[in-house]
């Protein structure tokens, strides 16, 4: 596996373990709740459970790609690559998800997503793109 895709894969390690960080650990904060997720105080009771189950969510999908990179240089090249492909290609379809719930203004304001659906298929897109080369 080449060193730009490792990068990458890396690159979406960190988007998930950041949104981890907002969505269980600072979700409660305004910056966060209501600047980046644009969730009003008044629906953080409502809201607390879905952002801590996704939390997790991120977090465990977070660890694919880490388990792959140390397979690949700990001896099972093989293992790590495919547990970094599909890792990485499992982080790209929930950001398109994320992207096509956005679009469609399932879950909040239109375009309160967009970013959080770039950073989540992006990075993993671009990994997938050099373990092709």
């Amino acid at each position: 596996m080449n060193v730009v895709a490792q990068v990458f894969a890396g690159v979406a390690v960190l988007v998930h373990l950041l949104a981890f960080t907002w969505e269980v650990l600072l979700f409660e904060r305004p910056g966060v709740h209501a600047g980046i997720f644009r969730i009003p105080a008044e629906n953080l009771p409502a809201t607390r459970l879905w952002s801590f189950n996704i939390g997790w969510y991120n977090l465990f999908l977070a660890g694919g790609p880490v388990t792959g990179l140390v397979l690949l240089h700990t001896g099972d090249p093989t293992a790590g690559r495919v547990l970094v492909l599909y890792s990485c290609a499992f982080m790209m379809l929930a950001g398109i998800a994320l992207g096509v719930s956005d679009l469609l203004a399932l879950s909040r304001p239109r375009g309160a997503g967009r970013g959080g659906a770039l950073a989540q298929t992006v990075p993993p897109l671009a990994a997938l793109v050099a373990l092709a080369f």
